[in-house]
């Protein structure tokens, strides 16, 4: 499941480990278990998201992306909505949030054919 949100003021890998803490504090713990990312310095500090998430976080080799096939796959299903390298300033909240949704909300053979959105919230509800 993609869970996304704009609200990153610029690239530092301070401000970028403040916000990934805050978005993955809203996602029960039950359900938060690893987070795979490029191999940047803007992520240097990640081990500290680690630390107050819980997540177990994993960083690509740099001439491997098949190590982040659902990221490259989810960044390909972003580009159906809006163009490689956009500038995301001119994208409205709501039109972000919709693609996200609609992200969400599309069947995926490696779930037999459930949507992320399905597979999620009914796995959620069956831990209640």
């Amino acid at each position: 499941m993609s869970i996304t949100k704009r609200t990153v003021q610029n690239k530092k890998s301070q401000t970028l480990v403040q916000a990934i803490t805050r978005l993955f504090w809203k996602v029960p713990k039950a359900y938060r278990h690893t987070l795979t990312l490029d191999n940047e310095r803007k992520f240097a500090r990640l081990k500290e998201v680690q630390k107050t998430t819980g997540l177990t976080v994993y960083v690509a080799d740099p001439t491997a992306a098949w190590q982040r096939r659902t990221n490259k796959n989810t960044n390909g299903l972003v580009r159906q909505f809006h163009p490689k390298r956009p500038d995301f300033s001119k994208v409205s909240d709501e039109s972000f949030a919709i693609s996200v949704q609609l992200i969400n909300h599309r069947p995926r053979k490696c779930l037999d054919y459930q949507t992320p959105h399905e597979v999620f919230f009914r796995e959620q509800s069956a831990a209640l």
